[in-house]
């Protein structure tokens, strides 16, 4: 272009520990690192700065004081309050002649600002729309997030999604025409690779009551009920009831205290205990990104049991450690395992029992879904990511300076 486009970025959900927070950071972070042409601005509330040290310095930086942060306001069982949106929008408006466009990395955070601004709104998936009583507890919480997503919809220039069956959904399910959805998708960071660090691991494996000695599988997400965990409960338990060997263990790693989004962890433990598998099943929270590799590679297998999944970046991490992963045949799943993981049908225990029987009995195939995994996550990279989302703010401050010439 002969000249920079000047882009505000919403960085409201920086703070979050789920994919929205690590796709905003990861992304963010890439376009910044590639991208020397366009000049960047990054709007956040206040509260959100002062949780995230880690904020990239260069850009910018727009806070806003708000009365709640908005990856807690943006919850389950909350909203954001509309004096606070009013807030980001008017923060937004006061710079609008210093901005070509406005882009969201996630809907959830989402705040109206003017038309001219040309915003670009990323929806990850539309399980809310298509299992609402999964994400949401309360009829009001899912009015709600319907009204603002409508306002998002309507009010894009274009929309983002990370994956092409997320693409196809929400085409599908807003009517909209095939342009004005584009595709940047989740990737997966260098720091996720194959570990030789045997020590750290062990200390951090004993933290939580393993060794180097037991097999575990993992599941790394959410403890929220799309994720279907029950069925990987129900699946583990007829495993441990054929282990001889009595060292299988089940590690359930995801954020069960400060999760702001619709929790099933009460109801996953209760079922636990009823299954008398209590010193078998390991809650082990919220694992810091500096751990992540170090579990991942540890495991047998990373196990993700979705009923729907607009990405499954897990599922990509894994692989790119080098551990094979067994994922639903659900969503976005097989679009982004290929060939390199196994499939089994959502929601059934015996499906996935069956598939992970298969796996812990047969070393080759572990060591086949292990290269395959390597060579397809080897695909994806956040430099990637970013550049086809500058593609695509170029594209969009392109078009606008054109209609203006010829209006």
């Amino acid at each position: 272009m002969s000249s920079g486009v000047r882009i505000g970025i919403d960085a409201s959900s920086w703070a979050n520990r789920r994919g929205y927070g690590r796709y905003t950071r990861e992304l963010v972070r890439a376009i910044l690192d590639v991208d020397p042409n366009n000049d960047y601005t990054l709007f956040l509330d206040a509260a959100t700065e002062q949780q995230c040290p880690d904020l990239p310095e260069r850009p910018r930086r727009v806070v806003i004081p708000t009365s709640d942060a908005a990856s807690h306001a943006a919850s389950a069982e909350g909203h954001r309050s509309l004096t606070d949106m009013w807030a980001m929008t008017r923060a937004v408006s006061a710079r609008s002649a210093n901005i070509d466009l406005f882009y969201f990395p996630t809907v959830y955070t989402f705040f109206p600002v003017a038309r001219r601004l040309k915003p670009l709104v990323t929806i990850h998936d539309t399980i809310a729309e298509r299992h609402p009583a999964l994400i949401f507890p309360r009829r009001r919480n899912r009015i709600l997030w319907s009204l603002k997503v409508a306002w998002a919809v309507r009010q894009a220039s274009l929309l983002l999604t990370v994956s092409d069956t997320a693409r196809s959904e929400l085409i599908n399910h807003f009517s909209l025409g095939p342009d004005r959805v584009r595709v940047v998708s989740d990737a997966v960071g260098p720091e996720f690779q194959p570990i030789n660090n045997q020590p750290e691991t062990d200390r951090i494996l004993v933290h939580h009551g393993l060794d180097s000695s037991m097999r575990f599988l993992l599941y790394l997400g959410g403890i929220s009920p799309h994720k279907s965990l029950e069925t990987l409960v129900e699946a583990f338990c007829s495993l441990i009831r054929e282990d001889k060997t009595g060292d299988l263990r089940l590690v359930l790693a995801g954020d069960f205290k400060g999760d702001v989004f619709y929790s099933s962890h009460a109801s996953l433990r209760q079922r636990v205990t009823e299954r008398g598998a209590e010193d078998r099943v390991i809650f082990a929270g919220f694992v810091p990104d500096a751990e992540l590799p170090h579990w991942l590679g540890a495991a047998q297998a990373l196990v993700m049991p979705s009923v729907d999944e607009g990405f499954g970046l897990p599922a990509l991490e894994a692989m790119a450690c080098g551990t094979p992963v067994v994922v639903s045949r659900a969503g976005a799943l097989p679009e982004v395992v290929g060939d390199a993981g196994l499939l089994f049908e959502p929601r059934s225990a015996e499906s996935l029992a069956a598939e992970l029987r298969r796996l812990l009995a047969d070393e080759s195939l572990q060591k086949s879904l292990s290269a395959r995994g390597l060579a397809r996550a080897a695909q994806f990279s956040w430099r990637a990511s970013a550049r086809a989302a500058i593609e695509v703010f170029e594209e969009v401050a392109r078009a606008g300076r054109d209609q203006s010439q010829s209006a």
